[in-house]
């Protein structure tokens, strides 16, 4: 046999080795491809049959919530005590949200006992609610005679009330009236600019240079009904774009008017005397110049805008 002939033959025999390996390594492949196949399978039908199962008990869960939910409302239209039902209640919603919480970990023989004892605790409060319909029935008895009774007691006391009712409309009305006119009223407002130095300038009209302070002026209108006591006065400055000047390092703050907070330039506390008082509020600045246009001054005591003045800044 030539060398030529030995070699094709050591070739043909590896080419064969070779086949037979490939199809050997195939078997295997598909052999535990198929039984991964059948072992995920397996799973998928336990996965199914546990998740059937949690559904079941959150549906029967659900069903005795709103039973639960009904009986809490008739004993408590009948006048029975519902605590053990309301603690009951919550001790469901917790097993329920154990359940959707832990669906892993889920017990059928657990559930199963937790739904039979809710169950049999709703029998036992449909016969407190048939016991509870029977005391009512005998109380309704006893107590028709004395509503009987009570009826034309209650024609007379609605006549009553009508006529309490129209004497309370007319006595808020009234004492709204009263409230409304012990409103102090601030006269000749005048809003004067102080310098640095203290120099003072009125007229209404001043340069923002020579503006250290504002000092407003103002006479207290007599007023008879108004209670002489100690009051407090708001002065609120506003800019020619309507913002309030404040400083809460100089005594700036907030008041309640009309139900908000209000934010006020100054204050200044005073004794009503009823004597046509004149009352001096003073504002600083802060060394901030101010912008030229209009400026309002508005006073505010006890709840009402009681005066308005102005001056203008060049």
């Amino acid at each position: 046999m030539s060398y030529n002939q030995e070699e094709k033959r050591d070739r043909k025999n590896l080419l064969w080795a070779a086949l037979a390996v490939l199809t050997l390594l195939n078997v295997v492949t598909l052999y535990f491809f198929f039984r991964e196949r059948q072992e995920n399978s397996g799973k998928d039908a336990v996965i199914v049959s546990k998740t059937q199962e949690v559904l079941f008990a959150q549906k029967k869960l659900d069903s005795i919530s709103v039973q639960l939910d009904a009986k809490i409302l008739q004993i408590q239209q009948l006048g029975g005590r519902v605590d053990s039902l309301v603690m009951l209640k919550e001790r469901l919603e917790k097993d329920k949200a154990a359940l959707a919480n832990n669906i892993s970990g889920f017990s059928t023989k657990k559930y199963e006992e937790k739904i039979r004892s809710y169950e049999r605790l709703l029998v036992q409060k449909d016969g407190e609610i048939a016991r509870l319909r029977e005391e009512l029935g005998v109380v309704t008895a006893q107590n028709q005679e004395l509503n009987d009774q009570v009826s034309g007691l209650q024609s007379h006391n609605t006549a009553l009330s009508d006529s309490v009712v129209t004497f309370s409309t007319r006595n808020r009305e009234l004492s709204e009236k009263v409230t409304l006119a012990s409103a102090l009223k601030a006269e000749k407002i005048e809003v004067i600019a102080v310098s640095e130095k203290g120099k003072e300038r009125d007229g209404g009209k001043y340069r923002a240079r020579r503006i250290d302070r504002l000092k407003v002026t103002f006479n207290l209108a007599e007023n008879a009904i108004a209670q002489q006591d100690e009051k407090e006065i708001y002065l609120r400055v506003l800019d020619p774009d309507g913002a309030v000047l404040s400083d809460m390092a100089t005594g700036s703050g907030s008041f309640r008017f009309n139900g908000r907070e209000t934010i006020y330039s100054s204050k200044q506390a005073i004794v009503f005397t009823n004597s046509r008082q004149q009352v001096v509020i003073y504002y600083g600045k802060g060394g901030l110049p101010l912008k030229s246009g209009k400026y309002t001054a508005e006073l505010y005591c006890e709840g009402f805008k009681i005066g308005q003045g102005g001056f203008t800044v060049r």
